[in-house]
């Protein structure tokens, strides 16, 4: 009996790469339409695969509505397959919510078009992500079709089974050679014949685990083969022993389960880069983006979608368009290539307009939202003219130093809460702003007294707020005349401390952190490391000569500050650095390259914030920060989407590349991606960093007890050959240049680091991270901002109250994913994980007046099964979670 051999047509569409979105969307229609006048016209060419990205559609449709209804009839009639995806997104870069809801809108929006692909297709994504297996499985996906990230070292055939961190299994059906083998099948008989052996039936057939082989027709932004069945007529009258036809993902997958082979079983992440490139340094590839795309992602799960779940239980309208808008512009943005920036400068700069687009309109759902609360809040309004309502949007009471631009005035002031206590803060500074402010003022009623100040300012504080409602808001406010400020002063030691900490700033600006509790000191801690950069857009590569310079040659100055409640030392130095490539090889240093170091401590946190500026003077090269823990380690901890992951700290695979480098594309790497920290940890000590920017991270040093913090990198093109860690041709363009990409000038970066006297579980660092990048929310209102400034509204009924939870949910390492409103129903979403390391964790949802009932949900918020619980006022144990379990949980 010969071989099956499934030919599907298909295009991989990049929404943008070395071209821009533009010039991608304008040759759509072309490729999209000659695909349907194919389709349509000849019966014997039976399917084609758009891509899986339900955008492509959304994309064509905007432009040419009329053919709705044409797509809608090729999609019910089985020949035009579609999503499940809304984008191609990336697998590792992208947060869990992230992937999640572009599967969620993807299936919405071809459910509208006839219906979609029931498969996980990525056909490009810079590897697979551990938790894929239980995302697919929670979507009703039991198969997944991919190329990169595994090779014959770990599974001889092309077919297996997929166990994800948590246990889920999957089968995986691996492209064989890549998505493109097949675009270029020759017309000539007697090439045609030698292609159908050598190019499928011998190389193919050979790692497949059945007689139905896989055999894609496309490549990127491919027209339609429009002979292919001629084609293939052809090849079945050349090739008498086996046979060939146009078939779909959907068919192969099913004759290969008809066939019922014995798959080998593969676990985890899967990033092996030996049969393709997975370009493993890709996550910091053009910081500026990943600086974006950390800072919005975050943002928006983690502070708007909270807000706008409080606010709408509270009366307040969801604005689920605008929050569509969001989610679908950072879809865009979380393409492969897009959030991997090996793209174009001018593709670049769409990206980050997208971000900005995106931002700007969170920011400001959360602004009106905030304000239609903050207004309704009952006060004796004339004795308290200025209010600032915290926000708190974890689901848990906390307390802790908030940091805030308000406007103040010339008067002293107290912050005190609705009991009359008071609040403890510290200006930081301040800018009068008086004329602009005062000029902005609208009065729809003057004859309503209100407070006007002489004298206004724009101050940047810290106030100590106490006790501060699960998931839910307090407001506080100016009582003014009297005084409850923490006076920053200058300390003329090089010290600062709190209550976990003392911090000893070196003469060399590193620092030496004692940790009280455990009486352990940690010597010379965040030092900065530059090197080369002789890479690309797709990869990290030092230079075949590179040139190590380290912080800890340099002599620095500080400046430290103190108040009751907080510390900071400012410290700067300058390291002299390589201009480029050239002189780091001929070992000369000629550019100045300006650092400033802010470190701050809260007087109650065992969190360190760190800010850090650099003046990029450079070319072609990067810039680590390196904490130094003293826990020699084998593996490093760091959480992935909807759980915690350990990865080696040296790689397998890396004695198989030191023999074979000729066999791989991709030297094996422990450069790592992490969603909000990565860690390392024993039975006495855990240390962890918390990006707010790039989050790669590696671990270092001769005995593996070091944690470098990957903040910038530059380089000059998007691609280029025979890299150290990336032999042979370049990926992408080599021709074309990104200057931007070098990114001169002033550079931020923020990071927090954070040490616990006990190991990772009992440091709860998943929740701790969660924390630290969901900053409380204040919104500050008085009726001399009511104009211009925050654009004016009218007085409305005050009926809240000054405090106010919307629910609690607890448990040692429950982190909450996300919180919002079900897409097309009014349940509250509320979707939750185990933080901690295989051990399970119980989750405990309190505070329970808003709703009766919690039902259990898949990710596409329909019910599973008949889970549910009644709720009353009391608490209620949810369903426990193993390790890198999630849930999603409805409530009514």
């Amino acid at each position: 009996m010969g071989k099956k051999v499934h030919i599907i047509p298909h295009f991989h569409w990049d929404r943008e790469w070395y071209f821009n979105t533009s010039r991608s969307k304008v040759y759509l229609l072309k490729n999209l339409s000659d695909v349907m006048t194919v389709l349509e016209n000849k019966p014997d060419f039976r399917y084609f695969i758009v891509d899986a990205q339900a955008s492509l559609l959304e994309d064509y449709l905007q432009w040419k509505p009329q053919d709705r209804k044409r797509i809608k009839n090729l999609v019910e009639a089985g020949k035009l397959i579609i999503g499940p995806w809304y984008t191609q997104t990336d697998l590792l870069l992208i947060s869990g919510e992230s992937i999640v809801r572009n599967l969620l809108y993807g299936i919405s929006y071809c459910k509208k078009l006839g219906g979609y692909m029931n498969i996980g297709y990525v056909p490009d994504s810079f590897g697979q992500a551990a938790q894929m297996p239980q995302i697919y499985k929670d979507f009703g996906m039991d198969d997944t079709v991919f190329w990169r990230g595994v090779s014959d070292d770990e599974v001889q055939k092309t077919d297996f089974l997929w166990r994800g961190d948590d246990g889920t299994v999957i089968n995986a059906y691996q492209l064989p050679y890549g998505y493109n083998i097949g675009g270029n099948i020759p017309e000539q008989d007697d090439e045609l014949e030698k292609y159908l052996q050598t190019n499928i039936i011998e190389r193919i057939g050979k790692r497949a685990s059945t007689d139905q082989l896989y055999y894609p027709n496309g490549f990127d932004q491919a027209p339609v083969r429009t002979n292919l069945p001629e084609l293939i007529q052809k090849a079945n009258k050349l090739d008498k022993k086996n046979f060939y036809e146009i078939s779909s993902i959907e068919n192969y997958v099913k004759a290969v389960k008809k066939e019922s082979p014995r798959l080998e079983e593969i676990h985890g992440e899967l990033v092996n880069g030996k049969l393709m490139r997975i370009h493993k340094s890709i996550f910091s590839s053009r910081p500026d983006i990943k600086t974006l795309n950390t800072q919005v992602q975050n943002y928006v799960v983690n502070i708007l979608e909270p807000i706008l779940s409080i606010s709408n239980s509270l009366g307040n309208e969801y604005p689920q368009g605008a929050v569509d808008s969001i989610w679908k512009l950072l879809f865009e943005n979380a393409a492969h290539d897009s959030i991997g920036s090996c793209v174009s400068d001018s593709t670049n700069e769409d990206v980050c307009m997208r971000y900005k687009q995106a931002k700007d309109i969170a920011e400001n759902l959360t602004e009106i939202h905030s304000r239609m609360i903050a207004v309704r809040i009952k006060n004796e309004r004339e004795k308290t003219p200025i209010t600032l309502t915290l926000f708190n949007t974890v689901p848990y009471k906390r307390s802790g130093l908030v940091r805030a631009e308000i406007y103040i005035t010339e008067t002293p002031f107290s912050l005190k809460d609705a009991a009359g206590n008071s609040l403890p803060y510290t200006i930081l500074g301040k800018k009068d702003m008086t004329d602009y402010v005062l000029a902005q003022i609208i009065r729809l009623n003057p004859s309503k007294k209100c407070y006007m100040p002489h004298r206004v300012y724009l101050a940047e504080i810290l106030l100590e707020a106490d006790s501060l409602p699960a998931m839910g808001y307090k407001q506080i406010y100016m009582e003014l005349g009297k005084n409850s400020e923490a006076v920053l002063n200058n300390n003329s030691n090089k010290v600062i401390t709190n209550k976990h900490y003392e911090i000893k700033i070196n003469n060399n600006g590193s620092l030496d952190i004692f940790d009280k509790k455990s009486s352990r000191l940690y010597k010379q801690q965040a030092v900065i490391e530059e090197n080369g950069d002789d890479g690309d857009s797709f990869n990290y590569s030092p230079p075949y000569e590179d040139m190590i310079i380290s912080s800890l040659n340099v002599k620095a100055a500080c400046k430290c500050r103190h108040s009751d409640i907080y510390d900071e030392a400012y410290i700067e130095y300058s390291m002299l650095v390589p201009a480029d490539l050239r002189e780091r090889a001929q070992k000369k240093c000629t550019v100045i390259m300006p650092v400033k170091m802010k470190v701050k401590l809260s007087r109650n946190s065992r969190v360190i914030d760190f800010s850090l500026e650099i003046e990029n003077k450079a070319e072609s090269h990067r810039l680590i920060v390196k904490f130094a823990t003293g826990i020699a380690a084998q593996f490093s901890i760091a959480d992935q989407q909807f759980g915690l992951i350990q990865r080696p700290v040296k790689r397998p695979e890396l004695s198989l590349w030191e023999k074979h480098k000729d066999e791989w594309n991709e030297m094996p790497l422990t450069i790592e991606p992490m969603q909000s920290f990565a860690a390392l940890s024993n039975e006495s000590h855990t240390c962890g960093i918390i990006p707010k920017g790039v989050r790669e991270y590696q671990i270092v040093g001769n005995d593996f007890d070091t944690i470098a913090l990957t903040l910038f990198r530059s380089y000059g093109y998007m691609g280029r050959e025979n890299l150290l860690y990336r032999p042979g041709r370049a990926s992408g363009e080599k021709i074309i240049a990104t200057p931007a990409a070098q990114l001169k000038g002033r550079r931020k970066f923020n990071f927090s680091y954070y040490i616990y006297p006990g190991n990772i579980n009992m440091s709860d660092m998943a929740a701790v991270a969660k924390e630290v990048l969901s900053p409380i929310q204040v919104y500050e209102y008085a009726d001399f901002l009511n104009g211009r400034l925050i654009f004016v509204q009218e007085d409305t009924i005050t009926d809240l109250p000054d405090s106010y939870s919307l629910l609690e949910l607890k448990g040692k390492g429950v982190v909450m994913s996300a919180l919002k409103k079900a897409q097309n129903s009014n349940k509250v979403i509320l979707r939750y994980y185990n933080g901690l390391l295989n051990e399970i964790a119980v989750p405990e949802l309190n505070g329970l007046t808003n709703f009766h009932t919690a039902r259990l949900l898949h990710l596409d918020e329909s019910t599973n099964g008949n889970v549910f619980i009644e709720l009353d006022c009391n608490s209620k144990d949810l369903p426990k979670i193993r390790h890198c379990k999630f849930a999603t949980i409805g409530l009514e």
